[in-house]
């Protein structure tokens, strides 16, 4: 996770010095990401019903084919057709077969007792990740180029990944584990109190068409297309934004960087408090943290000071990177059963889509209003029918998180 995601998450850093060599404006730029995103939303339902039958390990590996392949292929782009099929469907559609939607299609099976607090730990090094490589890979950037960077990171991806993912499972019971290290004398041993609230809904076999059926699902794809447009609008334009406000690009790519960092106490405590408070707290908190980390944007137009600056980070990724630590808890309550992965492959259209949309949106309203005044409030407005969608769609009402049985 540490290298799958700033994989992609040095997009941002790429983007300055592509602008400035081809002249392209920033919404075409920033379409690119985009389009990657929207290649993904295609491929989500595919690559679900792959993973329900045959695992991760054919998904993640073709992510890494895809990354490692647009990374090099990108050193040589003339033209934007170019640019779209490397950075952005090969890298950015690639990446999204190793991140945190492949994960969180097969993490939920490996833990059930304290399911958020265990994808958060996993999901934690994402931040490792970005304050190691984000600062390196700017500094070359500005030694050496932007092709460099490129390549360095590719040869990362393809050396380190490749044969690192060999060795996941789709569940544990696939090579004789149950879930949580459990025994199977205590699997075997008379249970404790249900989780289940509803137990008409529990007990039903959740496939797709079924899950397509009730209100529940649209609203988690409604929660997740708001979530990540606000999520990938900032994550993709902050670099740009931050250098033209009056800060160092190297400033710019440590509060990139740092972003990830402070994100890793918060998704661990958050997704440990999740399964102690619930889902939709959590998911609430991350909201939050984005809406603030908009607002601080917005007023660094007036007035770059370093506090400020703080303030963005710190919410953006305490707060807001929380998220991923309950995405798959939320759909796994809800959906529990064998066909788990279809269905949560099919919200990743909403999620990716959302993905998509935020950072192609984003870039064309500032060239055609000169600001990004109003796209950053529209994904205030994202944050809220987010964190609302998630209330209503109420796992909570479904099965209990563990410190409320």
């Amino acid at each position: 996770m540490a290298i799958a995601v700033t994989a992609r998450t040095s997009f941002s850093l790429l983007l300055p010095p592509l602008i400035t060599e081809f002249g392209w404006d920033r919404g075409l730029a920033a379409g690119a990401f985009s389009f990657g995103f929207l290649v993904s939303a295609v491929l989500g339902p595919i690559v679900g019903r792959v993973m329900d039958r045959k695992g991760p390990r054919i998904v993640i590996e073709c992510g890494v084919a895809m990354v490692t392949m647009g990374l090099l292929l990108a050193t040589v782009i003339a033209n934007p057709w170019q640019f779209y099929a490397t950075l952005g469907v090969m890298v950015g559609a690639g990446a999204n077969l190793m991140t945190f939607t492949a994960h969180s299609q097969f993490l939920p099976h490996w833990f059930v007792r304290r399911r958020a607090l265990a994808i958060s730990v996993a999901f934690s090094g994402v931040g490792v990740g970005a304050i190691v490589l984000l600062p390196w890979l700017q500094s070359i950037i500005e030694r050496e180029g932007w092709r460099e960077a490129c390549w360095v990171m590719g040869l990362l991806v393809l050396f380190v990944l490749g044969p690192l993912n060999l060795l996941v499972w789709r569940r544990p019971q696939d090579i004789g584990l149950l879930p949580d290290g459990q025994s199977h004398a205590a699997a075997a041993a008379p249970r404790a109190r249900s989780n289940i609230v509803d137990s008409a809904w529990a007990s039903v076999e959740w496939t797709l068409p079924r899950a397509l059926r009730t209100a529940r699902f649209w609203w988690i794809a409604l929660g997740f297309v708001c979530a990540l447009f606000a999520w990938y609008a900032v994550q993709v334009h902050q670099t740009k934004y931050l250098i033209e406000v009056g800060f160092s690009p190297i400033v710019a790519a440590w509060a990139l960087g740092i972003v990830s960092v402070v994100g890793i106490p918060g998704q661990i405590g958050l997704g440990a408090l999740s399964d102690r408070i619930g889902r939709e707290w959590i998911w609430t908190a991350g909201c939050v943290g984005f809406a603030v980390c908009y607002l601080a944007l917005i007023a660094l137009e007036h007035s770059p000071s370093p506090v400020l600056l703080w303030l963005m980070v710190i919410s953006q990724g305490s707060l807001g990177y929380a998220l991923t630590s309950v995405m798959g808890p939320i759909v796994a309550e809800i959906f529990e059963g064998p066909h788990y992965g279809s269905i949560f492959g099919m919200l990743t259209v909403a999620l990716i889509g959302g993905g998509a949309t935020g950072p192609w949106v984003t870039g064309v309203i500032h060239d055609v209003t000169g600001s990004y005044r109003l796209a950053f409030v529209i994904a205030i407005a994202c944050c809220v029918v987010s964190a609302m969608a998630i209330w209503i769609a109420g796992p909570r009402k479904v099965r209990l998180v563990p410190g409320r049985v």
